[in-house]
């Protein structure tokens, strides 16, 4: 009998993002511009795209197997689900997403207790609600149906939004006084389908190739020629996830040496290298690292 996974993948800001991260791990999967039934290369696979905003509440109901959605919005739910891995991924960046407490420049407040008794306007209304219990503050929170950030200081006192780079905030001539909440993107599961075992299994892979793919992100590899009289220097100049591939060359006295290192360190690494005797070097890009 054919066996099918029902996946739930984001729609909207999030939507090529999670492609690219896909693709990376391997799955291929194509949509029609109005399609909310994108095609994928995995006969085991059927995709469906959801709004961020009701992927849990989807995942939680039956509806679909599994899907890929923001903490805050799991949170914003309450949604009983499983929490298969986290994937630190955004529209972006791979920093996790922040929801802030912002005000308009022009306002006294500092801090959130200054908001006792003002209006704020969020799309995250319950966790905004519970951030404020917490913090015992009594605010009007209203729903925002968007363009948030334009509000203050006319139609509210402050706002709860979400943020990556903090540069749409400044803008709108906007200050953060308190951050709200942390989020990044989970795969999470209905806890039915996490209890079949082969539903899970497939998951779980699934959740290794994207992790793989995250790690990939900001790696790359390395690798050069090294004659055997300058392999000491080259190693302790190299930073290495483990230990660099040694293999001896079809040349008497020289080896390959290959590295997987950080991206953002090549740069400095590739002309030491070079003036320590390595040769022939190359620099590839990865789609997963596994360990």
């Amino acid at each position: 009998m054919e066996r099918k996974l029902k996946l739930g993948l984001p729609k909207g800001s999030l939507e090529e993002a999670t492609y690219n991260l896909f693709k990376k791990a391997g799955f291929k999967i194509t949509a029609a511009s109005r399609s909310y039934y994108p095609s994928v290369d995995d006969e085991e696979l059927e995709v469906i795209l959801f709004r961020p905003q009701e992927m849990s509440r989807y995942v939680e109901d039956g509806i679909i197997d599994a899907g890929l959605t923001g903490y805050d919005w799991i949170l914003e739910n309450d949604s009983d689900i499983v929490i298969v891995t986290d994937l630190a991924y955004s529209k972006q960046t791979t920093r996790p997403v922040r929801w802030v407490l912002a005000v308009h420049n022009d306002s006294k407040a500092k801090s959130v207790q200054d908001l006792q008794g003002k209006k704020i306007v969020t799309e995250l209304v319950n966790a905004t609600k519970r951030y404020l219990k917490k913090n015992h503050v009594q605010a009007d929170v209203e729903f925002s149906w968007g363009a948030t950030e334009a509000k203050p200081p006319r139609l509210a006192d402050a706002i709860v939004e979400a943020t990556e780079t903090g540069s749409s905030l400044r803008a709108n001539n906007l200050r953060i006084i308190d951050t709200v909440l942390t989020s990044t993107t989970k795969l999470i599961a209905n806890k039915k389908s996490f209890s079949d075992v082969w539903k899970k299994e497939k998951l779980e892979n699934i959740a290794l190739l994207l992790q793989g793919a995250m790690a990939a992100e900001e790696k790359v590899g390395l690798k050069m020629n090294v004659p055997e009289k300058k392999l000491d220097m080259i190693l302790k100049i190299l930073p290495a996830m483990k230990n660099p591939t040694i293999a001896p060359l079809s040349q008497p006295g020289w080896y390959d040496v290959d590295t997987i290192i950080d991206e953002k360190t090549v740069r400095i690494l590739i002309p030491k290298l070079k003036k320590a005797g390595a040769s022939g070097i190359i620099e590839y890009p990865l789609n997963k690292v596994i360990d």
